[in-house]
C-alpha cells in the first residue's frame, strides 16, 4: 500500500507527519497524522490512537489537543486519522447536516445505501490504518491503546470493547457513551444501520459493556466536564457507569465543575490520559 507523506513538522525532539493514501476499507482517499517520539529512533515504541468529534478530521488532534510534548516525555506514538471518508462521491446528510455524514463517520461500518459504499471506519480504524502503521512505523502494536472524544469517545469505547485483546487500554474525553438512547446516536444510526435498533447495541458502548466478559476486570478512564452543554442530552455518562458498575467493569469516571465539551477542556486532561495509558502499555 503506498503511503504519501504530506508535510514533516519537528515537534518536541519527535516529528508531527501527515499521510495520505488509498484505503482500501472506504474506498475513498484517506488521511491521517503521525507523532513519532525520539524513542522510535532506537526501537518500536507504544501507540496510541485517537479518535476526534464531529466536524473534526485528522489535523484537529495534533493542534489542538497539546499531547506531543508528554508523548514525548514517555515515547509514545500517537496516530490521529480522520472521522469520515471524503471526497467525490461520498454521500452526506441530504439536510446538510453537521453530525451526519462528512466528518461524522461514528467509526461503525455502515449497511444501508449509500453509505455503505465509503463509511467503514471501523474496518479502516482497527484493520487497515493499524496495518499501515506496522509497516511503515517503529510502532509496537502489542502495545496499542486508544481514546477519543465526544463521537471518537464513542468510537474508542466500543472499538475497544469489540477488540479487548488489540487495545489494552482505553480512555475517554466526554464520550456519547450511548448512542442508541440519543439524538446524534439515533440520527447516526438510523441512517448508517437502517431502522433495526437491534442492530444498534453493537455499536452502544452502554450495551456493549455487559456483552464483553474479556473486559472485567479491565479499566476504563473518562473525564466529564459539567458545564458540557451536550451533558443530558447526548452525552448520558450515568448510563455508561451504571453498565460498567454491572458487568464488572472498572471505570473511572472523573466529573469536572466548570469545564465544558471543547479542547481547552481536553487539553487540560490530556497529560493525565497519556500518563494512565502509558502505565498500562508498558
Amino acid at each position: 500500500m503506498t503511503l504519501e507523506t504530506i508535510s514533516t513538522h519537528a515537534c518536541f525532539g519527535g516529528a508531527v507527519s501527515f499521510h495520505k493514501h488509498q484505503s482500501a476499507a472506504t474506498n475513498t482517499a484517506m488521511k491521517f497524522a503521525v507523532f513519532t517520539p525520539d524513542q522510535a529512533k532506537r526501537g518500536k515504541v507504544p501507540v496510541l490512537t485517537y479518535l476526534a468529534g464531529l466536524t473534526c478530521n485528522e489535523e484537529t488532534f495534533m493542534t489542538k489537543a497539546g499531547a506531543q510534548a508528554v508523548a514525548a516525555e514517555l515515547g509514545i506514538m500517537l496516530i490521529a486519522p480522520d472521522t469520515s471518508p471524503r471526497g467525490e462521491g461520498v454521500a452526506t446528510d441530504p439536510a446538510g447536516g453537521w453530525d451526519f455524514g462528512l466528518g461524522a463517520g461514528f467509526y461503525i461500518n455502515a449497511t444501508q445505501a449509500p453509505y455503505a459504499a465509503h463509511y467503514r471506519m471501523q474496518a479502516y480504524v482497527t484493520e487497515e490504518l493499524p496495518a499501515l502503521v506496522a509497516a511503515n512505523f517503529a510502532a509496537d502494536m502489542n502495545r496499542q491503546g486508544i481514546f477519543g472524544h465526544s463521537m471518537g469517545g464513542h468510537g474508542a469505547l466500543t472499538l475497544a470493547l469489540k477488540n479487548p485483546h488489540t487495545y489494552r487500554t482505553v480512555s475517554a474525553f466526554a464520550p456519547i457513551v450511548a448512542p442508541s438512547q440519543v439524538p446524534w446516536g439515533e440520527k447516526a444510526f438510523g441512517g448508517y444501520l437502517g431502522p433495526d435498533r437491534a442492530t444498534w447495541a453493537a455499536h452502544d458502548a452502554t450495551a456493549l459493556v455487559a456483552r464483553t466478559p474479556a473486559f472485567k476486570g479491565r479499566e476504563m478512564l473518562v473525564d466529564q466536564g459539567l458545564a458540557d452543554k451536550f451533558l443530558e442530552r447526548e452525552l448520558r455518562p450515568e448510563l455508561f457507569e451504571a453498565a460498567c458498575t454491572a458487568a464488572g467493569v472498572k471505570l473511572t469516571l472523573r466529573r469536572h465543575d466548570g469545564y465544558d465539551h471543547g479542547y481547552y477542556f481536553v487539553s487540560t486532561f490530556m497529560a493525565d490520559h497519556l500518563r494512565w495509558h502509558a502505565e498500562r502499555l508498558v
